[in-house]
């Protein structure tokens, strides 16, 4: 979305007066008019648009589907049309294509827990992974669930600002499902190493959020990162050695 791709840098004043000038635009009307995404203004510098283009940016409605209505007032915007909602199916509308981005890491890492599920003191049984393994393999969809769907759907309501703890408790909430429906079960060790894998993998996959809310910023998702990263990626490591010395 333009709000992510304005905050990151790769859409902005650079880009569009780049594409202006491909497209040789003033060859192409008549006048010297561009509307903007509302939310494209923090990537763009209207001056120096018009100081490199000729053209001036006109800040549009925040909602593609106000554009017509946008253009038939003059393109003067409503205060309706300023506003920014963040409902709970705009939450959801990257759902599909977060599901369809994991989809092939989530995969093997379902495969693996399987197979892994036949480990024991007594060697490798593939009658114990199948005992186990569908249960690991639920537990890994439930925790990538966890970060894809139940922290956006719940986001006003989870505690904390940064959507890495919000993660965490998306994954805490769907952890104790799990482990009230006895999809988890078996020692302590391997409650603990399930409990691990659910915060860190949920609340790492909850930050791919940031970039279609509209309340982040580049320099702030990036500060949340370098604490949060290596802290999510200690709790799924740990997680995963203590799921791999349970098994013993």
């Amino acid at each position: 979305n333009v709000w992510c791709a304005a905050g990151k840098g790769t859409f902005g004043t650079d880009e569009i007066v780049r594409q202006v000038k491909r497209m040789e635009l003033e060859k192409i009307v008549d006048h010297r008019k561009i509307v903007v995404p509302q939310l494209g203004a923090p990537g763009v510098s209207a001056h120096e648009v018009k100081k490199q283009t000729g053209f001036s940016v006109i800040y549009g409605p925040v909602r593609a589907s106000d554009l017509p209505d946008f253009l038939e007032k003059n393109m003067k915007a409503t205060p309706k049309m300023r506003e920014v909602k963040f409902t709970f199916l705009d939450r959801l509308v990257l759902v599909p294509a977060e599901i369809s981005i994991g989809l092939p890491y989530l995969l093997p890492v379902m495969l693996g827990f399987f197979f892994l599920s036949g480990l024991s003191r007594s060697g490798y049984s593939f009658d114990l992974a199948l005992k186990h393994g569908l249960g690991a393999a639920l537990n890994v969809v439930l925790m990538f669930f966890a970060g894809i769907l139940v922290a956006p759907a719940l986001l006003p309501w989870l505690p904390g600002k940064s959507f890495s703890v919000k993660g965490i408790f998306s994954g805490i909430i769907v952890f104790v499902l799990s482990f009230h429906h006895k999809f988890i079960s078996g020692s302590i060790i391997e409650v603990i190493a399930w409990f691990l894998l659910y915060i860190g993998a949920s609340s790492f996959l909850s930050m791919n959020f940031t970039g279609s809310s509209t309340y982040t910023s580049l320099s702030g998702v990036k500060k949340e990162m370098k604490v949060a990263v290596p802290l999510q990626i200690a709790a799924v490591v740990a997680g995963a050695i203590l799921w791999l010395i349970s098994r013993f």
